[in-house]
């Protein structure tokens, strides 16, 4: 994939929410037996909208640079879209108001503070990403916890990556691999909207659909993901099952960034399991710093 071109991500991700959408979940007739479309009609979703069918129409072909707020609303409303939908659908808008060239992003640098807030997380797994799921910094527990990830010579690690191109490896590692690999092909789709231009990101995204079948068809679903608190579950060769709260938080002071953190709550086998993957870190890293410390 040389380039994402706004004008067909506009396209293909409009029409596909509304072909998802029949006329009776929209409160309208379904005129005739025989409709030639899936979901709702171009006219249709303008009726719903408040607006033209020629504005629709110039629309669903790529065409939102001129498009108000209220506009965009209205079509979000229409057709039915969630919050990461709607924030998508408004990113696409505002990239196709502000053309730019390909760039490529260099890798942010953590700052020395967020690597201070790391190592004083020493309970949980902590790490930092960004919208592209390079791995840019970690604790001890999160370096233990990611071990079959992050023995991939290629720096910085990245999760997708390991996700579509390590199969059986991710298989063996994420319990629910299937609801994983949708998730991160929805929120590379959702980088994509923030940062059409970035040749990391489209390298990334080409990569993954030359090499990656099931990438392929989650990348054409258009789906999108937001990065919110959520639940997963893992197979740590090590310490076995861990079922891990996560949450995911941005960081406004270093834009793109990610902070990641895993929990479990006390008494639970996976609060015993990550008590269990802290000594095994440790033992894995102390003859590496009785090396320094005989050097």
């Amino acid at each position: 994939m040389a380039t994402i071109d706004l004008r067909t991500e506009i396209k293909e991700f409009l029409s596909s929410r509304r072909a998802r959408i029949m006329p009776e979940q929209a409160g309208l007739p379904a005129y005739g037996g025989n409709r030639r479309v899936k979901g709702l009609r171009r006219e249709e979703a303008a009726l719903l909208a408040g607006i033209s069918v020629d504005y629709y129409v110039r629309m669903e072909r790529g065409s939102l640079s001129g498009t108000s707020d209220e506009v965009l609303e209205a079509v979000a409303s229409a057709l039915h879209l969630d919050e990461a939908e709607r924030d998508h659908l408004f990113q696409l808008a505002r990239q196709s108001r502000t053309p730019r060239r390909a760039r490529r992003r260099p890798v942010a640098t953590v700052r020395p503070a967020l690597h201070q807030v790391l190592a004083a997380i020493t309970d949980a797994p902590a790490w930092i990403c960004n919208g592209r799921y390079d791995v840019l910094a970690t604790n001890p527990l999160a370096r233990a916890l990611y071990a079959p990830m992050l023995t991939e010579p290629r720096r910085p690690a990245n999760t997708a990556r390991f996700v579509y191109l390590e199969p059986e490896a991710a298989r063996a590692f994420f319990v629910d691999y299937d609801r994983i690999a949708s998730d991160v092909a929805a929120k590379l789709r959702m980088e994509a909207g923030r940062n059409p231009h970035d040749e990391d990101l489209i390298a990334l995204v080409g990569e993954l659909s030359t090499h990656s079948e099931l990438f392929r068809q989650r990348w054409a679903s258009q789906d999108v993901r937001l990065h919110r608190s959520g639940r997963k579950r893992l197979h740590h060769p090590a310490v076995g099952r861990l079922d891990l709260d996560v949450e995911s938080m941005d960081l406004p002071t270093d834009p793109g960034l990610l902070l990641n953190v895993y929990t479990a709550p006390t008494g639970t086998p996976t609060a015993d399991g990550l008590a269990l993957l802290a000594s095994w870190a440790a033992s894995q890293e102390k003859p590496a710093s009785e090396l320094r410390s005989r050097s």
